[in-house]
């Protein structure tokens, strides 16, 4: 059987190309909503175009807002706390060689008291990151383990995914909103008023266009959370790729995976708001179905095989995995 070996720059050009694509459907979207919902509200298509924009800056200032007290906020709902080089010193030391590795500034450091094994990454920028880890994971990695997740962590700072995938789910909270906004006002006819002759002519089509809205308000959330989830499972191959450059070693990073998938207590800081953030679903009750369009992570085999294709070697099965983390 011939390998095909594909080298991680490769990968981290892919699903670049696959995020911006995914992220351009998101916006399009959103403009397409925006511009149905200013319909309702003119009754003229010309005139409804004004709301794009309009919409674009109400979603720019949530957008803000988030940026700058969501990091806060999901570190306080995680119960992490923050260390120093007294209290961790390997961990705190981990992160300071691949921070310097890949160029970026030291990101905090904080730890959840939980047995369960996970890691998360946040802030809206290098400058403002933090790295969490839990003390399940501190325990049962060893260094060329916890490298290879402290490095996908990293990558994902030094990528701005946390600030990519923050605006994506800005977007997607804004569309179910309007989308919501939208149907109550088809449903219940609150916005007819007003439509009769003044708007004269073209009732058929106008009727027509309200009949595509309300479609569309019913079909965009859910088309907007496949995307936001497809963008998050682009990301993270994109983060393993990029630990794999960082630490020079695949080995590492795959037995961390293989030891995360073996794992099955649910860490309780975790919640559906926040799941996407982690190294893994932390939500164990999703991980079997992780290669559903609503997953928020690509299955663990999956990231697995990507690793070896970096190094040129034969793709494994699940049936395999508890070799891989040492377990038999």
């Amino acid at each position: 059987m011939t390998v095909v070996r594909e080298t991680f720059h490769q990968q981290i050009r892919q699903n670049k190309r696959r995020s911006i694509l995914l992220m351009g459907a998101v916006v399009l979207l959103f403009g397409v909503l925006a511009w149905f919902f200013g319909f309702y509200l003119v009754g003229d298509p010309a005139n409804a175009v004004w709301f794009v924009p309009i919409g674009g800056i109400i979603a720019a200032v949530i957008s803000i807002g988030a940026l700058y007290g969501g990091d806060s906020m999901i570190l306080g709902v995680s119960r992490a706390r923050e260390v120093t080089d007294a209290g961790e010193p390997q961990l705190v030391n981990v992160v300071r060689e691949l921070a310097l590795a890949a160029n970026l500034p030291q990101p905090k450091v904080y730890v959840m008291e939980d047995t369960a094994l996970n890691a998360f990454a946040t802030g809206r920028d290098p400058e403002h990151a933090s790295v969490a880890v839990t003390r399940g994971l501190l325990e049962r990695l060893d260094r060329e383990e916890l490298q290879g997740v402290i490095g996908h962590e990293l990558a994902h700072v030094a990528n701005y995914d946390i600030r990519f995938s923050l605006l994506v789910g800005v977007l997607v909270g804004s569309i179910a909103l309007m989308a919501d906004m939208l149907a109550r006002m088809t449903i219940w006819g609150s916005m007819t008023r007003g439509r009769g002759s003044s708007r004269g002519g073209g009732g058929g089509g106008q009727v027509i266009i309200l009949a595509i809205g309300l479609l569309v308000a019913i079909l965009a959330p859910l088309f907007a959370r496949l995307v936001q989830m497809a963008v998050n499972r682009q990301r993270e191959f994109l983060a393993d790729a990029t630990s794999v450059e960082l630490t020079r070693n695949p080995y590492g990073l795959e037995r961390a995976l293989a030891k995360l998938a073996t794992d099955t207590e649910k860490l309780d800081g975790a919640n559906k708001a926040t799941q996407h953030l982690y190294f893994v679903n932390p939500v164990k009750k999703l991980e079997h179905s992780a290669r559903g369009l609503f997953s928020t992570h690509p299955a663990i085999v999956e990231r697995i095989n990507r690793l070896r294709k970096l190094t040129g070697q034969p793709e494994i099965d699940e049936s395999e995995i508890a070799s891989i983390a040492g377990l038999r």
